[in-house]
């Protein structure tokens, strides 16, 4: 556990337990501090995990250079509804490889230069930079798209 790379990471109930360079990107290797993991279906905490598989998911730069974070997925089972489920992360949207405050980033980036710009800044292709943009831009008109209401 280093306090100062937690300072710098900022993320909730994370600490970096190692960090090490790999193909010229830093990898920060998270242990996750809460010990109970909730069922996403019935909301009911356990601390017996069914199993863990840490991915990679990419995060804001520090310093100048690119990180990807290695995040322990922990998998339950679920003994009140008999389900399994994996532990959801305020930082991370289910079936995603990067952060949210990452994708916010590229999407800001994109609105000030070209998808193949923030590409080659962020050595990610540039399907990789239309698809976070498109699905950011879509998830911000939802949320500023007002409702109709229908008077009876």
């Amino acid at each position: 556990m280093d306090l100062h790379l937690d300072i710098l990471l900022n993320l909730p109930n994370v600490s970096v337990f190692t960090c090490y360079d790999r193909e010229g990107f830093k990898i920060l290797q998270l242990d996750l501090l809460n010990d109970k993991v909730s069922c996403i279906y019935c909301e009911k905490q356990t601390g017996e995990l069914h199993q863990n598989r840490p991915i990679l998911i990419r995060d804001l730069s520090i310093c100048g250079q690119g990180v990807y974070l290695k995040v322990p997925r922990r998998q339950i089972y679920c003994q009140s509804c008999q389900k399994y489920s994996t532990e959801a992360l305020d930082f991370l949207e289910t079936g995603r490889n990067y952060t949210k405050r990452y994708e916010e980033y590229i999407y800001e980036r994109v609105k000030e230069l070209t998808v193949e710009q923030v590409s080659h800044n962020e050595q990610l292709s540039a399907e990789q930079v239309q698809n976070i943009f498109s699905r950011i831009a879509s998830k911000k008109k939802r949320l500023v798209t007002p409702r109709k209401v229908e008077f009876r």
